[in-house]
């Protein structure tokens, strides 16, 4: 994965660009969340790509290589925030509160999809299939996925039995058998059919 997206930035005098993804729309619990990543342009670990298309040890490897090395943030959407505004605005929200939650902030933001909150503070730029294309794109995408993971292995601890160590609350078999024998959590997105259904 080449560095076009934020090569053809920097040559226009931006200083610090941040790539911005959100993990977890899927899941029938947990929040969503977003991480902003501003990237060294000195030390780019190698090997960074679309965290879907790593394994979980790639994952685990390269994410405190960028909370080293680059400016991180994260931001999150919770389950009420979902219920209440739908899951593709809670996206955009948790999107703007990692790009807020900078102590520098971005002079551009390129962002995963074909979207753009509306409060940003700088500039954005839409990059549709942006974790495969753009590496600050791509470390926003594996510092998220980890992060919410560990949120939902958090849960898992509070309310066993769904699977979430390893299912991240996304509607695995396991999972909605567990929903169905062992109800409804505080952690489940009630707007989303599977959960309502059984509500």
């Amino acid at each position: 994965m080449d560095m076009m997206f934020e090569e053809r930035l920097w040559a226009q005098g931006v200083r610090h660009v941040a790539g911005v993804d959100e993990v977890g729309r899927g899941p029938l619990a947990g929040p969503v969340v977003a991480a902003a990543v501003i990237l060294n342009r000195d030390s780019v670990p190698e090997g960074l790509n679309d965290s879907k298309k790593l394994s979980i040890k790639r994952r685990e490897f390269l994410a405190p290589l960028l909370w080293q090395s680059a400016r991180v943030s994260i931001g999150m959407a919770t389950v009420e925030e979902i219920d209440a505004i739908n899951i593709l605005q809670a996206s955009l929200l948790a999107m703007q509160r990692a790009v807020e939650g900078f102590s520098v902030q971005p002079d551009h933001v390129l962002v995963d999809g074909n979207r753009i909150p509306d409060g940003f503070p700088c500039e954005a730029t839409a990059v549709v299939g942006g974790d495969g294309k753009s590496p600050s794109i791509a470390a926003a995408s594996i510092v998220a996925k980890i992060w919410r993971d560990n949120v939902m292995k958090e849960a898992a601890t509070q309310w066993p039995g769904y699977g979430w160590e390893t299912n991240a609350g996304y509607p695995t078999k396991c999972h909605k058998s567990a929903l169905r024998n062992l109800g409804v959590t505080p952690l489940h997105r009630r707007s989303f059919k599977p959960v309502r259904d059984i509500l």
